[in-house]
C-alpha cells in the first residue's frame, strides 16, 4: 500500500521543497494551491510549471487549484489589497506583519484536512499525511505559522471529524530555516535525477514580481531566499529585476543592517 501525503503547495519554495521531501520518501502526493487573490498570483502558474516538469520524469502528483478569491478578499492584507502597499526589508521586522493575511493558514489547512479524509477514502481507508512547509522563519511575524497554532487546529479538526484517526500531520520544516530547507531540496533533487536549476526557476518567493513575472529582491522574502541560496553556495536560477551580485549585495547589507538593531 502506497504511502499518501496531501500538502498546500504554494509554488514558492518552501512548498516547492516539501514536495520534492514527501517524493523522496516515497509519498504519493496530492498538492493544493490556493488562488486567494495574492499579489504574486504568478506562483501558481511556477507551480503547475514545476507537475508538468515532474510529470516529464515519471513522477506523478496530483494537483489542484483551489480558488478561493472571493473569500480572501474579504481580508486586509498587503499581499491581497491593492491599496496597501508591500514593504521591502527585513522579513523578521514589524513593517512586514502588513504580509499577514487573517486567518489564510487556517482555512488552507481546514480544505487540506477534509481533503485528506477523502483520499483516505478513496483509498481503502488508508493513513494520509497533512504537511506544509511552514518553517521557523515565519514564526516571529507569522502567528499560524507556530507549533502551537496546528497542535490546536488538529486536535479541534480531530473533534470535528469522522475518521480524523487517519489523518497525521506532517510539518518537518518547523524548526527549520531556509538555508535548511533548501539543503533538504537538493538532497531530494540528486537522489531522484532531477534537475536543480529547472526546479528552482519554476519557483517564485517575491511578494511582488513584475509584469514580466521578476523578482525584485527587495522585500523580505526574496531577502531571506536570496540569502538560503548564498549560504548554500549557490546562485539562484530566478529573474531578478536587478542582476545576481546586486541583490545578493542588498540581501546581505539589509541582513546586516538587521542584526544591528537586535
Amino acid at each position: 500500500m502506497s504511502k499518501l501525503a496531501a500538502i498546500s503547495f504554494s509554488g514558492g519554495m518552501d512548498s516547492t521543497s516539501l514536495l520534492l521531501h514527501l517524493i523522496n520518501n516515497n509519498y504519493t502526493v496530492y498538492a493544493l494551491s490556493f488562488n486567494y487573490g495574492q499579489k504574486h498570483i504568478i506562483e501558481i502558474d511556477r507551480a503547475r510549471q514545476n507537475i508538468q516538469y515532474l510529470k516529464s520524469k515519471k513522477i506523478k502528483v496530483f494537483h489542484k487549484v483551489v480558488n478561493i478569491s472571493d473569500c480572501v478578499d474579504l481580508l486586509a492584507s498587503s499581499l491581497t489589497t491593492k491599496s496597501i502597499e508591500i514593504p521591502n526589508g527585513h522579513y523578521e521586522e514589524d513593517s512586514m506583519k502588513s504580509t499577514f493575511v487573517p486567518n489564510r493558514n487556517s482555512i488552507f489547512t481546514s480544505i487540506l484536512y477534509g481533503y485528506g479524509i477523502t483520499i483516505s477514502k478513496n483509498n481503502n481507508n488508508s493513513e494520509v499525511l497533512i504537511s506544509l512547509g511552514v518553517h521557523s522563519g515565519d514564526h516571529t511575524i507569522y502567528p499560524d505559522c507556530r507549533k502551537e497554532f496546528y497542535v490546536n487546529l488538529f486536535n479541534a479538526f480531530k473533534e470535528g471529524n469522522w475518521d480524523s484517526d487517519k489523518i497525521k500531520i506532517y510539518l518537518p520544516y518547523l524548526n527549520m530555516d531556509k538555508t535548511k530547507i533548501l539543503s533538504d531540496a537538493k538532497k531530494s533533487i540528486k537522489k531522484n535525477n532531477l534537475d536543480f536549476n529547472t526546479i528552482f526557476k519554476n519557483t517564485i518567493t517575491s511578494y511582488e514580481p513584475d509584469s514580466e513575472g521578476r523578482s525584485s529582491g527587495k522585500t523580505g522574502s526574496d531577502i531571506e531566499r536570496i540569502l538560503a541560496f548564498y549560504n548554500n553556495g549557490l546562485k539562484d536560477p530566478i529573474d531578478y529585476v536587478d542582476d545576481w551580485d546586486t541583490v545578493l549585495n542588498n540581501a546581505r547589507t539589509t541582513e546586516l543592517n538587521f542584526n544591528k538593531t537586535i
